[in-house]
C-alpha cells in the first residue's frame, strides 16, 4: 500500500462511511428491523465483505432493494431471531453459489440495462434528497422504492415538503452544493487528505453550530440530524440478537432463506457490474468470488444480528467519486462505522443531514448528466430504449423489479435480431512472432459480451492481438465497449499490442435476416472462356481499378479459395497479364483484390523487359487469352535506387544498367538526381516503366500487331506502397526506347 493510495483511500473511506451510516439506520427502519441491525451488517458489509472480496470499488452493506423483502420476511416468521436464522442460511447458499461458479450469470447483464440502473440511481437520489435538502426528513434515507412505507410516493413527497421547509437546512445544502461545485477552483483542493465531501460535512456542522448560537430561527433542529441511538458499552450483549437454529427444520425458513439468496446476489451482482463500469480503470470484479464474500458476510450478519447485506451501488458510487484507490476505502469506511457506534455517536449526530443530502445529489447528477443520455441515443435505438425503459421502471417501481423489466425490454431487442454466434479465435505463428486473431462474425449480440470478455481478458501479457471486424455487419453496442475497455485500460497496463480492423462508427441492424453457409456456395467468382473473351482491355482495366478501390477500403471480396482451387483445376482464364516488380509489398493478387485464376503474375526486379519475359507475355495473350498487359512500377523501388546508385556489379548489373538507360536518356543527369526526393524517384520509376512497355512491343511484332488492332491493351502503372494507389497510364505508346 503506497503513501499515494493511503491519500486517496482514507478521505474516501470517511466520506462512504459518513453518508453510509444514515443509510444504514434507514433500511433498517424501513425494513421493520432493531435500528442497529442495519448498522451491524454496515460494519460487517465494510470489514468482513470488504476485505474478501476483490472489488477495488464496491462498498457492502444493507440496501434498500432488499428493504421489502425483508419486512415481508420477518412479519411472515413473526419472529427477528427465526428471521437471523433465514439470513444465515441466505448466506450458507450464496457461499456455495460462488463455489459452484454461479457469477457467470453477471456477464450476460446487457450494458444499457446497467447504465439504466446508474441513471436510474442519479434520478432517485436527487428525488429524495431534495426534501433532505429543504429539511423535510420524515422518509428513511436510503429508501429508494417509488411507493414508501408510510403510504407517500417519490413525487408526493417532493410536493408536501413545501409544508415543512426548514430554513437552516435550506442554507447549509446550498453552501454545501457551491463548495462541492467550486471545489476544483479554490486553495482547498491541495488538501489531499480533506475531500470535499468531507469538508462539507464539516462546513455543515460549523454553519448548525453558529446558527444556534447566534440565529436560533436558522438553527436545525434534532430531525434533520443524523440520528444515531445511544450506546451503552458497559453492555454490548444487549444490542445483538441470536438466530433461532431450533427453526432449521422450518420449511418456511429455507424459503425465506432461498428468496433473500437470491434477490441478494443478483442485486450483488447487478451492482458490482454497475460500478465496474464506473471505475476509472476499468478494473474486473470477479462475480464468483463476490459471491463468495457476500455469502459469509450474510452468514457473520445472521449470526450477530444483522439484516441481508449486498454490494451498495450508492455507496459504491460516492466511494469513486470521493477518489478511492483501493478497496482499503470500504474496508476503513466499516472500521469507522464501529468506532463510531462505541465512541462518536454524540459527535456524529451534530452532522446536518442536508449536508448530507448535497453529497448525493452532486453524485446523483453525476450518474445522470445528460451527456449519458446523448451517448446512449448515439448508439441507436435498440440501445437507447432499453436504456430509458429501465430509468423508468426503477424510478416508479423499485431498482430489481425496474432492472427486470429493462433487461426483458433487452431481450425482446435481441430475439428481434435473430442473433448469431460470435466470434473466431486463430494463433499464429508468423515472422514477427506469435499472433492472437480474433475474427468477430457477421453479427455479435450481447450476449456475446461474456465469450468476448473472457478471451480478452485471459489474453497473456505481451502478446499481439488483432480483433477483425472487417466481415461483421452488427456489433452490439455490449460488446463495443468491451472492446473499447480492452484498448483503453486492460492493453496498455499488460503491454498488449493490439490491432483492431474493420470497426464501423455506428452499427445497425437490417429488418432481414441474411443467412450465409460455406457448405451451400450456389457459385464461385472465377473466370471461365466466355467471359474472358468477352471482355475489353477497357473492361478488364476497370475491373483492376475497382479490385484496387476495394483493396484500399479494406472492402475485400469472399474467394471461397477452396472452391475456386477445384473450379481452375482443369483449365484457367485470365484477363490480364501484370508485370511487376519483385518487392514484397506489391502482390497484385491483393492489391487488385483478385482470386485464384483472374491474374498472371511476371516478377522481375525493376519489371525489365527481357526475351524470356517476352515469350512468356505471347504465350499468355496466345495461347491463355489474356487481354491486357500492364507493367507495374512502384514507389521507393529498390531496384531503381540501385541504378541511380551506379551498383552495377555481377548479375544485378543485369538489371540495372537496363533501367540507367532510362535515366542517361532523361532529363536528370546521375549528378542532379535526389534519391531522397519522392517527385524525382517517381519521375524515374514512370520512365522505367514506360520503357518497358516500349521495349515489350518492340521486341515482339505479335503483340504490337495486336495491340495497334486494339484487341490487346499494353500500358505502364505506378503503385504508392503508402496508400496502397495503383495508377495507369493510357496514352498511346510510341516505339522509341531507350
Amino acid at each position: 500500500m503506497t503513501s499515494l493510495q493511503l491519500s486517496k483511500d482514507i478521505p474516501a473511506s470517511i466520506v462512504v462511511f459518513l453518508v453510509a451510516l444514515p443509510l444504514c439506520l434507514g433500511v433498517a427502519l424501513a425494513s421493520g428491523a432493531p435500528l442497529l441491525s442495519g448498522v451491524i451488517s454496515g460494519i460487517i458489509g465494510g470489514i468482513i465483505v470488504g476485505s474478501l472480496s476483490s472489488s477495488q470499488t464496491s462498498v457492502s452493506g444493507p440496501a434498500a432493494g432488499l428493504s421489502a423483502v425483508v419486512l415481508s420476511a420477518i412479519l411472515q416468521l413473526n419472529n427477528f431471531e427465526v428471521f437471523l436464522t433465514a439470513v444465515l442460511i441466505a448466506g450458507g447458499l450464496q457461499l456455495i453459489m460462488g463455489l459452484l461458479k454461479a457469477g457467470f450469470v453477471a456477464n450476460y447483464i446487457p450494458t444499457n440495462v446497467i447504465k439504466g440502473l446508474l441513471a436510474a440511481i442519479g434520478i432517485i437520489l436527487i428525488l429524495k434528497q431534495i426534501p433532505h435538502a429543504f429539511g423535510y426528513d420524515k422518509d428513511p434515507q436510503d429508501d429508494f422504492s417509488f411507493i414508501q412505507p408510510d403510504g407517500e410516493n417519490t413525487f408526493s413527497v417532493l410536493i408536501k415538503m413545501w409544508e415543512f421547509i426548514t430554513p437552516g437546512a435550506v442554507v447549509i445544502s446550498i453552501v454545501s452544493l457551491v463548495v462541492l461545485l467550486l471545489w476544483d477552483k479554490t486553495p482547498l483542493k491541495k488538501f489531499k487528505y480533506i475531500p470535499s465531501s468531507l469538508f462539507v460535512v464539516m462546513l455543515g456542522v460549523g454553519l448548525d453550530q453558529f446558527f444556534c448560537n447566534y440565529i436560533p430561527y436558522l438553527c436545525v433542529g434534532t430531525l434533520q440530524m443524523v440520528n444515531l441511538p445511544p450506546i451503552d458499552t458497559s453492555n454490548l450483549a444487549a444490542y445483538f440478537y441470536w438466530p433461532a437454529l431450533a427453526s432449521l427444520g422450518n420449511y418456511q425458513v429455507w424459503l425465506v432463506g432461498a428468496t433473500i439468496a437470491a434477490v441478494a446476489s443478483l442485486e450483488t451482482l447487478l451492482n458490482i457490474e454497475a460500478v465496474d463500469n464506473l471505475d476509472p480503470l476499468k478494473r474486473e470484479s470477479p462475480p464468483n468470488r463476490e459471491l463468495v464474500a457476500q455469502g459469509i458476510g450474510n452468514m457473520v450478519a445472521g449470526l450477530f444480528g444483522g439484516i441481508p447485506i449486498t454490494s451498495v451501488v450508492v455507496r459504491s458510487s460516492v466511494n469513486i467519486q470521493a477518489g478511492n484507490a483501493t478497496k482499503l476505502s470500504a474496508i476503513l469506511h466499516g472500521v469507522f462505522m464501529l468506532v463510531s457506534v462505541l465512541m462518536l455517536s454524540q459527535l456524529l449526530n451534530l452532522i446536518p443531514l442536508a449536508s448530507l443530502a448535497a453529497i448525493l445529489l452532486l453524485t446523483g447528477y453525476k450518474l445522470t448528466k445528460v451527456a449519458v443520455f446523448k451517448e446512449m441515443y448515439r448508439k441507436g435505438l435498440r440501445q437507447f430504449i432499453p436504456f430509458l425503459v429501465t430509468i423508468v421502471a426503477i424510478v416508479f417501481t423499485d431498482l430489481l423489479i425496474g432492472i427486470l423489466i429493462g433487461f426483458a425490454v433487452s431481450i425482446f431487442y435481441l430475439l428481434r435480431s435473430n442473433y448469431r454466434n460470435p466470434f473466431k479465435l486463430n494463433t499464429a505463428t508468423l515472422h514477427i512472432g506469435e499472433v492472437i486473431k480474433i475474427d468477430l462474425s457477421d453479427e455479435v449480440s450481447f450476449l456475446n459480451k461474456a465469450s468476448v470478455k473472457d478471451t480478452l481478458w485471459s489474453i497473456p501479457p505481451g502478446s499481439k492481438v488483432v480483433i477483425n471486424a472487417t466481415r461483421s455487419s452488427f456489433i452490439d453496442g455490449d460488446v463495443l465497449e468491451v472492446i473499447d475497455d480492452f484498448k483503453t485500460a486492460v492493453a496498455p497496463q499488460r503491454a498488449i499490442q493490439l490491432n483492431i480492423i474493420g470497426l464501423k462508427e455506428k452499427y445497425e441492424l437490417s429488418d432481414y435476416v441474411h443467412f450465409v453457409s460455406d457448405d451451400s456456395v450456389q457459385f464461385v467468382n472465377v473466370l471461365d472462356q466466355d467471359v474472358q473473351q468477352n471482355l475489353s482491355p477497357a473492361g478488364i482495366l476497370d475491373f483492376l481499378r475497382a479490385g484496387n478501390d476495394r483493396f484500399i477500403r479494406g472492402e475485400h471480396h469472399d474467394k471461397y479459395f477452396p472452391h475456386q482451387v477445384n473450379a481452375t483445376s482443369a483449365e484457367q482464364n485470365p484477363i490480364a497479364v501484370i508485370i511487376a516488380c519483385i518487392d514484397s509489398r506489391t502482390s497484385p493478387e491483393l492489391v487488385f483484390d483478385a482470386g485464384i485464376g483472374d491474374l498472371l503474375i511476371i516478377r522481375i526486379a525493376g519489371n525489365i523487359i527481357n526475351p524470356d519475359i517476352v515469350g512468356s507475355v505471347e504465350l499468355a495473350v496466345k495461347e491463355i487469352g489474356a487481354k491486357l498487359v500492364i507493367v507495374m512500377g512502384h514507389s521507393n523501388c529498390g531496384a531503381i535506387k540501385a541504378a541511380v546508385d551506379g551498383i552495377h556489379e555481377g548479375n544485378i548489373g543485369h538489371i540495372t544498367k537496363k533501367i540507367n538507360r532510362v535515366i542517361t536518356n532523361s532529363v536528370y543527369t546521375r549528378t542532379s538526381i535526389d534519391t531522397s526526393h519522392a517527385n524525382v524517384m517517381q519521375q524515374i520509376t514512370w520512365l522505367n516503366a514506360r520503357n518497358s512497355v516500349k521495349e515489350l512491343l518492340a521486341q515482339s511484332s505479335y503483340l504490337e500487331s495486336r495491340y495497334l488492332a486494339r484487341e490487346v491493351g499494353v500500358l505502364p502503372a505506378y503503385y504508392d506502397t503508402s496508400s496502397g494507389k495503383v495508377l495507369f497510364d493510357e496514352q498511346p505508346v510510341s516505339r522509341s526506347v531507350a
